[in-house]
């Protein structure tokens, strides 16, 4: 409430009521008017044509009103006039809802003649002019530039984002089908702060270490005029411009945020990746520990790029890619004087995991067993490691395994990788495991989703990566969680992984590798969502230790007698979907289970089948010994029957049970044709 109208030094003194006390202040007139110009250019013919009310003399006071928009609105009136005094005293007024304007708080002035109320009008606007010819010939408050100087910078800016939105309406082709999209981006990440990673940043010592990388758009994406719907802001946050359509057809982004320890953005070299990511892992394997590093993503969005090289065309420079980095490195830290009284040797192997399969890539993708031993120790059964002592013999491996390495072509790109590729470094000392670097490029996530193909080795392949990729987010979320069991059995790919993840000294990173372009939105969520639910795990030393296995425990194999895999296989797998119910449907489960079984038997009539191969072949020799007896004249009868009813009968048995497993095998193979079925049905119906 304004209560004294100061006329000497043109302010007006306020009081307010706050906190049980009565406060006050006083504020000069020219603050009043140049933060509230519509006080000043009230008409006085508004007022005057109002009801005046002359209040008492001794309760001079202004009520100040508050309109919409909450401005002031105050207009001083005159009360009484005294000529010889000059002085002036002040009025309350409040303004009607149709705008009328009421003065006055007295009963007198009811009664008031028309010649005062115009003089008062008068003397209104003779106050008000005195004012404004003040204001302008004294100086402004410092309140006053300072509300002047904001509303400088707000209309400069406004004209500076005007011309950006027009220069960048400028540099976008109208041809593009997306391009309201891409103005849309435009002028969402020139809002954003942009701090990306730089090699000047460190790099932190964690257990688990999960990082995306962004690939920039490729020529086949910029030929489709794709557009970028990626923006890396700082050096941990993604996000994912995901375009939606409304029920009217009204294009809109949905803005959606990650983070993570690391975001590489398009200009993140292989260097700079293997700085962050599989370079602070070395230290471990010096130390008796074991290290992961894998990339996983689309297939296309750089994966093998990443691991294996970079890539000129069809030509791929090996001596680029975190394999040969990670050489490089254990070689140098093998030549500090503390390195070399450990006296370690360097081995290298390479293999890859396809369709729940192993090969050997370096040794003319000889198939191999998975089985564990008496320790619970994974042992991949006739994997040759291959002694390595310097970077070129590395590269002449990781050459060798890439042309051997199964690949087939998918719609992202020409020549793609289909199995999980797994490059070991292994460090030994007097021939026993002093530490392991396992560096894996894992198969591309969409394939995943191909377990309703037509195509039956295209199912089998979709299923297994499935399976794999969701075995692998579990056993690390069992870790992490020390739960009492971990689903290591549910595929191949955990099955051989496993001692580095157990182990007391261990440490894993994952690189999400994701393709910007907008068709490839709904994989890169996906991708991004699985390393979100992998780094949300808080993965404690002490819970890891206490997850260890006795290491005097009693075998399992993973492939019993006959190749058959062993019940503890069934088990995983269930726990596997049932923790992951969103994810795994029950159709999608009765898959992976005829899947599990459709290999399994598959294993198993294999060999059966090379028994009965090298029985055949023995039982020839014997054959043809019993032949040339009976050239002889007096050759013995009795024996020769006896000899030839003993192989008949081998041979009848063993093929009749080979004949059993093959009509087995065909029943499974009926079965896995059926539940796929069932997921194109439950597809369809959604």
């Amino acid at each position: 409430m304004v209560t004294v109208l100061n006329h000497e030094n043109e302010s007006v003194t306020v009081e307010w009521f706050e906190s049980g006390e009565t406060k006050g202040k006083e504020i000069d007139l020219e603050s009043i008017f140049s933060l509230n110009p519509d006080l000043a250019s009230v008409s006085s013919d508004t007022c005057s044509e109002a009801e005046i009310v002359m209040p008492p003399p001794s309760v001079p006071s202004v009520k100040i009103a508050k309109s919409a928009k909450n401005r002031r609105t105050m207009i001083p009136t005159r009360n009484e006039v005294h000529a010889k005094e000059n002085k002036i005293s002040a009025t309350s007024f409040r303004r009607r809802p149709s705008g009328v304007v009421e003065c006055g708080v007295g009963a007198e002035a009811q009664n008031g003649n028309h010649n005062e109320q115009q003089s008062d009008t008068s003397l209104s606007k003779e106050f008000l002019a005195k004012n404004e010819a003040a204001a302008q010939g004294r100086k402004k408050s410092n309140c006053v530039k300072e509300v002047e100087k904001m509303r400088r910078n707000r209309e400069e800016r406004r004209l500076q984002n005007q011309e950006l939105r027009d220069k960048r309406a400028q540099d976008i082709d109208s041809t593009n089908p997306n391009w309201e999209f891409l103005v849309m981006i435009r002028e969402f990440r020139s809002s954003l702060d942009y701090r990306p990673l730089t090699l000047a940043d460190t790099a932190e010592e964690q257990r688990i270490c999960v990082c995306v990388r962004k690939r920039p758009l490729n020529k086949k994406e910029m030929g489709k005029k794709e557009i970028d719907v990626i923006t890396v802001p700082s050096k941990d946050i993604f996000m994912v411009h995901e375009p939606k359509l409304k029920v009217d057809l009204t294009k809109y982004l949905e803005n959606q945020t990650f983070r993570f320890d690391y975001a590489f953005d398009e200009n993140a070299t292989n260097e700079m990746v293997y700085r962050f990511t599989a370079r602070p892992l070395l230290e471990t394997i010096f130390e008796k520990g074991m290290a992961t590093c894998f990339a996983y993503g689309q297939t296309g969005s750089g994966k093998t790029h990443t691991m294996g090289g970079v890539f000129s065309g069809k030509t791929q420079d090996c001596s680029k890619g975190i394999y040969a980095l990670a050489a490089r490195d254990v070689f140098q830290f093998l030549k500090q004087p503390r390195m070399r009284q450990l006296n370690l040797h360097v081995f290298a192997t390479f293999f890859e995991i396809y369709s729940g399969k192993v090969f050997d890539l370096l040794n003319r993708k000889t198939k191999l067993r998975v089985l564990e031993d008496g320790r619970q120790q994974v042992q991949v059964v006739g994997l040759q490691e291959q002694q390595v002592s310097c970077v070129e013999e590395v590269l002449r491996l990781i050459e060798m395994g890439n042309e051997c390495r199964t690949s087939g072509q998918t719609s992202a790109n020409a020549q793609s990788s289909r199995s999980h590729a797994v490059f070991q470094l292994i460090l030994r000392k007097a021939g026993r495991l002093h530490g392991k670097f396992s560096l894996i490029d894992l198969a591309g996530n969409e394939r995943g989703a191909d377990t309703a193909s037509a195509d039956r080795q295209t199912r089998l392949e979709g299923a297994e990566i499935n399976k794999s990729l969701l075995a692998l987010k579990e056993c690390i979320r069992a870790l992490g969680q020390n739960k009492p069991h971990t689903p290591f059995r549910a595929s191949k790919l955990t099955q051989v992984l496993r001692d580095s993840f157990i182990r007391e000294n261990s440490r894993t990173c994952m690189i999400a590798m994701i393709s910007p372009g907008m068709s490839s939105c709904e994989h890169t969520l996906n991708t991004l969502r699985y390393a979100d639910r992998v780094k949300e795990l808080g993965v404690d030393p002490v819970m890891m230790a206490a997850s260890q296995v006795d290491p005097g425990a009693v075998v399992h194999p993973s492939s019993g007698q006959n190749g058959v895999c062993s019940p503890g296989t069934h088990d995983d797998l269930k726990m596997l979907c049932e923790q992951n119910e969103e994810e795994v449907s029950p159709q999608l489960y009765t898959f992976h289970e005829a899947v599990s079984h459709l290999v399994e038997m598959e294993e198993d009539l294999v060999e059966e089948h090379k028994v009965a191969f090298q029985e055949s072949v023995q039982w020839l020799k014997e054959e043809k010994t019993l032949l040339e007896m009976t050239d002889e004249v007096d050759y013995d009868v009795d024996r020769y029957a006896a000899d030839l009813e003993m192989i008949s009968s081998q041979k009848i048995a063993l093929f009749t049970t080979l004949q059993a497993k093959v009509k087995a095998f065909r029943a499974a193979l009926q079965v896995e044709e059926q539940a796929s079925q069932l997921i194109s049905q439950r597809r369809a119906l959604v």
